[in-house]
């Protein structure tokens, strides 16, 4: 097999905008903050699942950016690195997993309670619960993806 030029554990700088697990993170920030922004502008009703909800994808959305920030700037050269972009990936697929099927539960029972017309206000935080349902779907299909392929690259490293 061709080695790369440089010997370095995982890429950094712009080479992250072109290898493949590493490009999963623009649309993790763009998914995951739209489940924040959706669920944060809807009423957080019950208190519990949503707030699980809301701390995933915080914290998904911080630790991402962070994560990002350290590929950007090169401070990923270190042996321990791949591994730990394993464990911080799957982390976030289990917690996202988790927060998608708590959303989609309490969307669910939410539209069985209201009885829906299209002029109830209740309608347009369903609508976008559902929406929120997706995007938070989408990005633990994102997380997973980077997850595997972070995955690969450590067993290949």
């Amino acid at each position: 097999m061709a080695s790369t030029t440089s010997g370095d554990v995982l890429p950094s700088g712009s080479r992250i905008f072109t290898t493949v697990p590493d490009v999963f993170f623009i649309p993790e920030f763009v998914f995951g903050g739209l489940v924040w922004i959706l669920v944060a502008s809807t009423r957080v009703v019950p208190d519990n699942p949503l707030g699980w909800v809301m701390f995933v994808s915080v914290f998904c959305f911080v630790g991402t950016t962070l994560w990002f920030f350290i590929f950007l700037c090169g401070a990923n050269q270190s042996s321990v690195w791949p591994s730990l972009d394993v464990g911080f990936h799957f982390l976030a697929v289990v917690f996202f997993l988790s927060a998608s099927v708590d959303l989609a539960y309490v969307t669910f029972r939410n539209g069985e309670e209201y009885q829906l017309s299209p002029t109830d206000e209740r309608l347009k935080i369903f609508r976008l619960d559902i929406a929120a349902v997706v995007m938070s779907y989408v990005a633990t299909l994102l997380y997973f993806l980077h997850a595997i392929f972070s995955a690969i690259r450590w067993k290949n490293s």
